[in-house]
Parts: C-alpha cells; structure tokens; sequence
C-alpha cells in the first residue's frame, strides 16, 4: 500500500512539474507576442487588409465585420486575434470548439458578452454541429434563442445580444460548413514565413528577452525554423539557454549551430522525428510505398502524431510523397540522408 501511495505521489509530482513547465514555456510565448498590427512582422497581405477593416469600423463607430484567420498552427492566429482587441480598445473573450461541446454552453457565453466585445474561437471547426446553428444567428442577428422546458411544452425565448466580434481561428478551413464561413466578413489566410521575415521576429524577440543575438545566428535559427514564428521563438529560447550554460550568454553563430545539435534540429529544421519517419521510408521499406500505420508502427509513434506533425512538413519539403497506394520517399530524401538513391525501377517516384 505504502508503494501505491509513492508511486502516486511521484506521477503526481512528475505531472505538476510538466504542467508548471508547460505554463513557463506559454508564459514565454505571451510575452513575445506583438500587441499592434504595426508591430506584427510578416503576412503583409493580411496584416494590411484587416487595418482596413478595423479602422473603417472605428471610423464608424461600429463593431466591425466577423473575422475568420486559417492557416497551419503557430503563424500568427491568436497574436492578430489579441490585436483586433487591442486596436478596436474592447476586452478579448477566449474559448475554443472542443470546449463548447452543447449549445447552452454556447448560449452562455454569448450571453455574456459585452458591446464590442471579440469573442476569439479556437478551432472554430471542432464546434458541435447544434452549437455550430446557434453561432449562425449569433453572429447574422445578434440574438440567441433560449430554450425553456421540455418536450411539447418546451417554448424558444429570443435574447437579444449587444454587437460584438467573432474571431475565428482554423487550421483545416475546408472542416468549416459553408453557412459559417459565409458569415464572416473578412477572411485571411496566414502563409508560412521568408527567412528574412523571420529573421526580424527573432531580433525582435531577442531584444524583448534582452539576449544579444548575432545577426548572422539568427539567419541561422531563421532557416531551421520550418517558415514558423512559434518554432523560431522555441528555438531561440533553447540557444539562450545553450549560452548561458555553456557559452558567454552571447547568441553567435557557432552557439546556435551547437544548441541546435543539443536539441537534434539539423540544417533543414528536421528534428528527430522528421528524420525516424525519412529512415524508415528509406532503410526499412525501400522508399515505399508504405502505409500510414505501418510506418507510424515503425518509428514508435501514433498514426495521427505522423500524419499531422511530421508529414506536412516533410511534404512540403519535397522529401516525402503521398500516393494512394501509401507514403514514398522523394529523391530529397536520399540526399538529405546522405544515401544512395534506388535504382528508378526499383521506387514509384524514382
């Protein structure tokens, strides 16, 4: 009994020590998110024309049009969602779908909602489908219907909502039915970054953290950072951490090249997983084609861990192929391994 009961202190100490680290890292994120549009770095497209709408909105005097932003995770989504609030002077409420899973949950909050204030949804395309039906009147009328009762006695009370903005955030806005989209005023989506783009938010970082960082090593963070402001920032952290223990606590080139080999992040941004998927591919089936299980099977890992973390990625390297018949590996991917590749006959892609 003793042993249960230290073995459950452990998992319990083991978990509270993960979650206050989880808390440090998303503490660290916050603070080198950008609190304005003019100091938003990068999505120059979007960036422009969300300034647009939100100063003819405060022109007018007006909660301004439904927002919805997609794009891959760590772009930017969130950061313009805090900025909306902050440019238009309103308070920013945070849920996300999967955490409304009923439409009175929905119903709550949308009743609570002060004018003008923006209303951030995460995920927006996990909502359930009878909170997905409130939303539309929500957002077209400014009302919710509010159910009393049950069954044939049961009567709809109409609440009337003061305006206010949705921001909607998605990294699959194909999951999104068409009368949800349609309601929206403003649509952006958020592309992968220069290394130029991101070689200014890691100086800027630099400077908020008050690390001196080399220019030329944050070329070299900015080329392993997959197009992605969340990764250059980690990364960024991670080498502050490599010379402040090993180093001078100055952020040069060889400190960056030698943090990133600590943490197994080569030259193209590939960590270990990307690489397990590509030996696999590689050395154990020939280059493919192989399945999706399989080859999750075959680096330790769950289907889906592959399938959304490391494939698109690979995919849009150009080092790893989708075919009906399953995953291959692309000529790149011998290259980037250091291997010869396989005769042409002997792979689909050869």
């Amino acid at each position: 009994m003793h042993d249960d009961d230290a073995a459950r202190d452990a998992e319990t100490a083991e978990s509270l020590v993960r979650s206050g680290a989880d808390d440090l890292e998303r503490a660290a994120e916050a603070a080198l998110r950008p609190r304005r549009l003019d100091e938003f770095v990068g999505q120059r497209v979007v960036r422009d024309q969300l300034s647009l709408v939100l100063h003819a909105a405060l022109n007018r005097g007006r909660a301004p049009d439904h927002v919805l932003l997609s794009g891959p995770p760590g772009l930017g989504k969130t950061t313009l969602a805090m900025i909306i609030a902050a440019e238009l002077g309103a308070s920013l409420r945070v849920t996300s779908g999967p955490a409304i899973q009923h439409a009175g949950d929905l119903a709550a909050v949308l009743s609570s909602l002060e004018e003008g204030e923006v209303l951030f949804l995460d995920e927006i395309h996990r909502l359930a489908r009878p909170a997905e039906e409130l939303l539309y009147v929500a957002m077209e009328d400014f009302r919710v219907d509010v159910v009393v009762g049950k069954g044939a006695g049961a009567s709809a009370i109409p609440l009337s909502l003061p305006p206010f903005t949705v921001v909607g955030a998605t990294t699959r806005a194909g999951l999104l039915p068409a009368p949800l989209r349609d309601r929206f005023g403003f649509t952006g989506h958020l592309d992968f970054y220069a290394d130029d783009e991101l070689e200014r938010v890691l100086l800027r970082s630099a400077g908020l953290l008050d690390v001196p960082l080399d220019a030329d090593a944050a070329a070299e963070i900015a080329g392993r950072s997959r197009g992605t402001p969340r990764i250059a920032n980690r990364l960024l952290r991670r080498v502050r951490d490599w010379a402040e223990v090993r180093g001078d606590g100055r952020l040069t080139l060889a400190a960056a090249r030698a943090a990133l080999e600590v943490y197994e992040v080569d030259a193209r941004g590939l960590d270990r997983l990307d690489r397990s998927v590509l030996e696999a591919l590689c050395l154990r089936f020939g280059g493919g084609p192989v399945g999706l299980t399989t080859l999750a099977v075959a680096v330790g890992e769950e289907p889906e861990t592959v399938e959304t973390v490391a494939e698109p990625f690979l995919v849009r390297e150009g080092l790893v192929g989708r075919t009906p018949r399953g995953r291959v590996a692309l000529p790149a991917a011998w290259d980037h391994l250091g291997l010869d590749r396989p005769a042409p006959a002997d792979t689909l892609f050869g």
